[in-house]
């Protein structure tokens, strides 16, 4: 199986390299700054926003976007409680993007320890672990969560979980194929020779050579996730009032569209360009890593005047 992994950026060469790399590729450039912002947002944000997002302006309802006379905050409108909708936005990020990190770290590091016992062993548990993941891959994973959330109820715990149930297979699937292929060459060999346990090889040996591509399969994985999330809290099944995520805010405002469009227009705006930024920088990151495709980036330089 290819590896999907970046290259060694230990020195400050490499560090340029891929800094060259990235400037060559206008869009993976604007991508990345689009979600260095959003990070910025969402760790900074909410210090200096977080109480105006639930504060409500009954004065203030439906402000169309743009309307500055009720000062800064107001630049993209407000909704149906008068609540400004950037300050919502930032907020909401936090909750959104905090539950699919969060689901995605669970699923990449269960799956990933399944898939290095499956892989590495060939006892009657790699053959149930195996079937375990079939079995829920077999069904539509928005449907299980749907299931899944009305039996346990709606929580951001229960919706960490199911999340990270669904998006497991494909990490448990991924690291079992590294395994195969690694268990196989002389340096596992010889640590079998020296006496090295079963868990020393795995965790010393294997899992260091199977975490990048496990790392870049989390990183496309992951805008998968933010659209699971706000399908479900659009549905109502994600996290409960007085919290919320940018899936809740496009509930919130489907009502308006006639009336008020900006209310639910903002959040899916949102979700769009950053699953769409993480699509392209999970792109950018398979060609780098690729040295069949990486002359693309290293033949982009910049015509002579």
């Amino acid at each position: 199986m290819t590896d999907l992994a970046l290259p060694s950026v230990r020195s400050p060469g490499a560090l340029r390299q891929l800094a060259i790399y990235l400037t060559r590729d206008k869009l993976a450039l604007c991508a990345a700054v689009f979600l260095l912002v959003l990070i910025v947002c969402v760790l900074v944000g909410p210090l200096f926003v977080g109480e105006l997002a639930g504060k409500l302006g009954l004065r203030q309802r439906n402000l169309p976007p743009f309307a500055l006379e009720h000062g800064f905050i107001y630049i993209l409108g407000a909704d149906t409680l008068g609540r400004p909708i950037l300050a919502r936005l930032i907020v909401g990020a936090q909750n959104t993007l905090g539950i699919a990190a969060a689901a995605v770290f669970c699923s990449m590091a269960l799956g990933g320890i399944l898939g290095l016992a499956a892989g590495y062993s060939e006892r009657w548990y790699s053959h149930v672990i195996l079937r375990l993941a079939d079995v829920v891959m077999s069904f539509p994973s928005l449907l299980l969560a749907l299931i899944v959330l009305y039996t346990l109820g709606p929580s951001m715990t229960n919706l960490v979980i199911v999340l990270a149930i669904t998006r497991m297979p494909i990490f448990i699937r991924t690291a079992r194929a590294e395994v195969l292929e690694l268990r196989e060459r002389m340096f596992v060999s010889a640590a079998r020779s020296m006496g090295a346990s079963t868990g020393r090889i795995l965790f010393r040996h294997i899992a260091p050579l199977v975490l990048p591509t496990l790392v870049t399969i989390a990183a496309i994985d992951f805008a998968t996730v933010i659209l699971a999330e706000s399908s479900l809290s659009f549905l109502g099944l994600g996290i409960q009032p007085p919290d919320f995520t940018w899936g809740a805010m496009v509930a919130n405002g489907r009502g308006y569209l006639k009336t008020a469009w900006w209310i639910a227009f903002w959040p899916g705006l949102a979700i769009l360009l950053t699953t769409l930024s993480l699509n392209i920088l999970a792109s950018w990151a398979r060609t780098v890593a690729d040295p069949l495709q990486r002359w693309r980036l290293q033949s982009l330089r910049k015509a002579p005047r």
